[in-house]
């Protein structure tokens, strides 16, 4: 059985964006595949974090992932810092990348601009992610679109470290969603919607308040044509809630534009509402009854167990492939 890696940082809410580019989709492959998700909060702290709120969003978020349908007697659940491997391949794969295609990470460069100062984390991170990928023996990464220039950094690396070392790690293949792989801010949808966005209008997070959500789907941006239809040049506004409504519905575009041909935007806002809260509610619902549990604490626990000794076995070949230590067999 071909085998997943993915990840979610710990950082702030979690929108309706990491839910359909990336959570849905996990759900939908742990049937088919050997997988392994985490939480990422190693790479949560590239930027400043609040300890204490790191901590519950790293609890959050491991709930959430159950709670969207994640099966841990199928997919591999665990926090990224239980797993020391994770920090050691970094580092190798930092002795293995040039800082001129690490500057050219356009994340970087987003996050960096207009700062006097920036962590050198934030600089180095994407081996870490290499080395969070190449662990496992991944044969597949399923992201959003946003993160396509780090599995292809992933897939360079690899063949690097094959040629000059030992030639153990798997190519992995990129996954990105049929749909909704880049879901846009309700307030301006040129920009992809984020949960660092301070303007609370323009994302929906799963664990919203359900009329806060309502509420969010209807001061959504559109236009003044009113007609109900998709063209994401001339109407992105129009088109981002059709794609959001299209993966929740599993209609299509064409089907949405004829079941509102010659209403206006508010009757399609008030139904796009209801389609979302109908998906997130149980979700909620579920999130809440995990949350304090033991069940939770002993899932992550036997995720931490399996991640620890898949990723140690890659980890000693690549120590044996470098030279690094004593000959382990």
């Amino acid at each position: 059985m071909k085998r997943i890696f993915s990840g979610i940082q710990p950082s702030g809410s979690v929108t309706l964006g990491n839910y359909l580019g990336a959570m849905k989709q996990f759900v939908e492959l742990q049937n088919e595949y050997d997988c392994f998700f985490c939480i990422v909060d190693q790479h949560a702290i590239t930027v400043p974090q609040d300890r204490l709120e790191l901590r519950k969003n790293i609890k959050t978020l491991a709930a959430l992932y159950l709670a969207v349908g994640l099966d841990p007697e199928k997919a591999t659940i665990f926090i990224q810092s239980e797993v020391p491997a994770h920090a050691q391949a970094g580092w190798i794969f930092q002795c293995v990348s040039t800082i001129g295609e690490l500057e050219r990470m356009t994340q970087f460069k987003d996050k960096s601009q207009g700062k006097e100062s920036v962590l050198a984390a934030l600089l180095t991170y994407p081996p870490l992610m290499v080395g969070d990928i190449l662990l496992y023996n991944t044969d597949l990464v399923p992201v959003g679109e946003d993160q396509k220039q780090h599995i292809e950094l992933t897939r360079d690396l690899a063949e690097r470290f094959n040629k000059k070392y030992n030639d153990i790690f798997k190519i992995p293949e990129i996954s990105l969603p049929k749909a909704g792989a880049r879901i846009m801010s309700l307030q301006e949808p040129t920009k992809k919607m984020s949960k660092s966005d301070p303007n609370k209008k323009s994302t929906i997070a799963i664990l919203d308040d359900p009329k806060q959500i309502e509420k969010n789907i209807k001061s959504a941006v559109t236009d003044s044509e009113g007609i109900v239809r998709y063209d994401k040049e001339n109407k992105p506004g129009v088109s981002n809630l059709m794609a959001i409504y299209s993966i929740f519905s599993g209609k299509s575009y064409d089907e949405i534009e004829a079941m509102y041909e010659g209403k206006g935007y508010g009757d399609f806002k008030s139904d796009l509402a209801q389609v979302v809260l109908a998906e997130l509610i149980p979700i909620q619902e579920r999130f809440y009854s995990l949350i304090d549990s033991e069940e939770l604490d002993e899932i992550l626990d036997r995720g931490a167990e399996k991640a620890n000794r898949e990723a140690n076995k890659m980890l000693k070949k690549m120590y044996n492939g470098m030279g690094l230590g004593r000959k382990r067999k």
